[in-house]
């Protein structure tokens, strides 16, 4: 059955459905990646976005039981040039087309994924919408324009209640701001009690838990759209060594007073090259972001930049010069992706151990930095 989509500039491409037949809109993006479209159907930092997959053949292996990184999507569209339909793959449990029928998210084959990319990339993330070939696209645009980006996507994705992922080891207070599920499975790996905790958690509950690290999470949308967040970040910094990632990396630097501000097209890959400025190494990395911190605002603070995207310059690390706390724009837990920084929670569980044993110096990124008494105040 015929389908299309209509962005926000009046450009319309007209491919096949598949999965739901469902109507939505969303931000279009595009992600680079060559696998991993389960793990991206099930991001919850895609919540409400309609995803573009360069890579023409997508659904090869069909969908798993074990590669899914939240249990609802909550992503508003798949686009693709060529949809398999037949999966070959010992683990496949479904095809792609009938878990997005199942879970109610509308698909598009047959398009120009090559020229819907440039268009994203010389003109910026655009709004679209999905929609049946019969409706008119004059009132369509028109809908479109008027739709806002919703603010609330982490109160959408994030954890509705606490709860406990047992473990032997160091005890982690996970922040939940739309979390990837390979996040904790890298701390459960490493023996760690960790307890997810919703985004807006109370200061007092976090600190009666008694946590020996922070982790700050992925998440999706706009970090400023989450000043409970920013808050509670705020009062933690130099209480509890803190270790945060993609939107836990923006909301740590929103909280010692830089600032962040919407990319052109973002980062969303499995293939994106990061220079740790402290090693001189490069890693491939995995990434989802379409916001980042800004350089000229670190000028004022206590922060140090740690790594840079080699493609375009941009802040893909931080550390905080006073206290044991850092902060990344990828994802070392890939997931899809590459595992070159996998090594990044090892470093956060020696931080913890170190700070722990109230050691002078914590080794963080490679090099030795002050880790100071813990205080009362951040």
């Amino acid at each position: 059955m015929k389908r299309q989509l209509v962005l926000e500039d009046g450009t319309v491409f007209v491919g096949l459905g598949f999965g739901s037949d469902c109507d939505l809109s969303g931000e279009v993006v595009f992600n680079t990646g060559m696998t991993g479209y389960q793990e991206i159907l099930s991001d919850p930092s895609y919540c409400g976005q309609i995803v573009t997959m360069t890579y023409p053949l997508i659904g090869n292996y069909g969908i798993n039981r074990d590669d899914f990184e939240s249990i609802e999507p909550a992503i508003h569209g798949l686009i693709v040039k060529e949809l398999c339909e037949m999966p070959s793959n010992w683990r496949s449990a479904m095809t792609l087309d009938e878990f997005l029928k199942t879970k109610n998210i509308p698909g598009l084959m047959g398009i120009d994924t090559r020229k819907l990319t440039r268009i994203i990339r010389k003109h910026g993330t655009l709004k679209g919408r999905i929609c049946s070939i019969d409706l008119d696209v004059d009132d369509v645009m028109k809908k479109i324009k008027a739709e806002e980006f919703d603010t609330k996507q982490v109160s959408r994705v994030s954890s509705k209640s606490p709860y406990k992922s047992p473990g032997e080891g160091h005890r982690v207070v996970i922040i939940d701001l739309g979390m990837k599920h390979g996040i904790l499975r890298e701390l459960n790996k490493r023996g760690c009690a960790c307890h997810v905790l919703p985004y807006n958690v109370i200061l007092e509950e976090v600190l009666s838990l008694q946590p020996d690290g922070i982790m700050l999470t992925n998440g999706p949308g706009n970090p400023k759209d989450v000043p409970e967040a920013i808050e509670l970040i705020r009062n933690l910094i130099g209480r509890i060594p803190l270790f945060g990632i993609c939107l836990g990396h923006q909301l740590f630097a929103l909280a010692v007073g830089a600032d962040t501000e919407r990319m052109k097209f973002g980062h969303r890959g499995s293939n994106h090259p990061v220079k740790n400025l402290m090693t001189g190494k490069v890693s491939i990395t995995s990434q989802n972001h379409g916001f980042t911190v800004t350089s000229e605002s670190l000028k004022n603070t206590r922060l140090e930049v740690t790594h840079v995207a080699l493609n375009d310059g941009s802040i893909e690390g931080l550390r905080h010069l006073d206290y044991p706390a850092f902060t990344v724009q990828y994802h070392p837990e890939a997931s899809p992706g590459p595992e070159d920084e996998n090594g990044l929670f090892d470093q956060f569980i020696e931080i913890m151990e170190k700070n722990k044993s109230n050691l002078e110096n914590v080794n963080v990124f490679g090099i030795e930095a002050a880790n100071k008494e813990v205080h009362s105040n951040a």
